[in-house]
């Protein structure tokens, strides 16, 4: 336990980490790098590029700073860091070494302001923290490897199928290359893909959600090739799956991960809503709601830029199709004169509460959404002012979390 007078020097901080949290940060992993560039194979180049997971980390400081009385407040955040932990294989050693140029960055950027007093601190608590987060990672690391089908790190998988579902996404098929029975998952999960570019320095590990379904012999992941015109990274390993990985490709995967997921138990309503790539994790829900919850209330909504850039549109309606308490909607933000002319959506434009309140029967539902962050900020805006409770609106960030509000 934290001593009283290092919980208040912590909480006296809070307005410091407001300020200079970012600037904190970002220097923080210029010392991390700087002093260990093997950890550049773990970390994602392109969220450090564009300076995401600089502010997930402060805001995950700060989180821990506001709550340093009540730790517990921020356990959901530190579960869903740790799944992604697990994926990517962070592992105890590397605490002492975050937790020192953790430090060392706040000393570079407050300079005398952080007194010895103040850095011993935030060394205690982040003790503390790091203990939390290598107690919950070895659990998670436990089950991974002992639950059926299940392993350690990273195991290869072949691509067996690879299917072009739109203009921008493409699906890949992946069955172990022993042979063996591969870990189950929970709808909304991922898995992380490892991968040796070639002309590349480091290895690159991207978090793909599963669109396929639980208890299939194979895992399916649907990728956007991302634009890699503005020289982010964004796009080097979206463009390298979809233009060099082929049918026999082998790629090294770890086992599922994840805290967003279907509550399976649930009879309420559900609403699905997604936007552009965002639909990966729902198609999976979709079908498991299908399969096992055929008579509960389903509505499944989607928007895309128009028809062409579309993914499994078919699959999804196919599988609506014959249940009578399942529905789809879709959005186009432009759509073609072809689909204007085949009527192949429902709302032009963006989405919004008013459209909302009309294809939604009730709020007493739990929605669940997923998508880029301005379209989920536009969803949790609406919903929050329709007054869905926090609990019901359930959410998933492809990469760093970001705010919503």
């Amino acid at each position: 336990m934290l001593s009283q007078a290092n919980i208040d020097i912590i909480k006296a901080t809070v307005p410091v980490l407001e300020i200079h949290g970012t600037t904190i940060t970002k220097r923080f992993y210029e010392r991390l790098f700087q002093s260990h560039p093997e950890l550049l194979n773990i970390f994602n180049h392109a969220n450090q590029k564009q300076g995401r997971q600089q502010t997930a980390l402060a805001n995950a400081v700060y989180a821990a700073a506001v709550n340093i009385e009540k730790l517990e407040a921020i356990l959901p955040v530190v579960r869903g860091i740790a799944h992604k932990h697990r994926s990517l294989g962070v592992k105890p050693e590397h605490y002492p070494i975050v937790g020192e140029h953790l430090l060392g960055a706040i000393k570079d950027v407050l300079g005398d302001a952080a007194t010895d007093e103040i850095l011993g601190a935030w060394a205690e608590a982040y003790g503390i923290i790091a203990d939390a987060f290598i107690g919950v990672e070895a659990e998670m690391y436990r089950q991974a490897e002992s639950q059926p089908g299940g392993w350690e790190g990273y195991r290869p998988f072949k691509v067996a199928r690879k299917v072009q579902e739109s203009e921008v996404i493409t699906s890949f098929y992946l069955e172990p290359v022993d042979g063996g029975a591969i870990a189950d998952f929970e709808p909304g999960q991922y898995i992380s893909v490892k991968m040796d570019i070639p002309g590349e320095e480091h290895t690159h590990i991207r978090q793909y959600s599963l669109s396929g379904h639980p208890g299939a012999a194979y895992y399916r992941i649907s990728v956007k090739r991302e634009n890699t015109a503005d020289d982010r990274q964004a796009g080097r390993v979206s463009v390298y799956l979809h233009a060099d990985v082929q049918e026999g490709s082998v790629l090294q995967v770890s086992a599922p991960a994840g805290e967003f997921k279907l509550d399976r138990t649930d009879a309420r309503p559900v609403v699905l809503i997604s936007g552009g790539v965002g639909l990966t994790p729902m198609v999976s829900m979709l079908r498991t709601l299908a399969e096992e919850r055929p008579a509960r209330s389903v509505t499944f909504i989607h928007a895309a830029q128009h028809g062409g850039m579309h993914a499994l549109k078919d699959e999804v309606e196919g599988m609506v199709s014959g249940r009578p308490e399942f529905s789809t909607f879709w959005i186009y933000a432009a759509p073609t004169a072809d689909d204007r002319a085949a009527g192949a959506y429902h709302k032009e434009g963006r989405i919004d509460l008013p459209w909302l309140q009309e294809v939604v029967a009730s709020k007493e539902a739990v929605f669940y959404f997923c998508g880029p962050q301005p379209f989920m900020q536009t969803v949790n805006r609406a919903l929050k002012d329709w007054g869905v409770p926090a609990q019901d609106r359930r959410f998933e960030f492809f990469g760093p979390a970001g705010a919503l509000d």
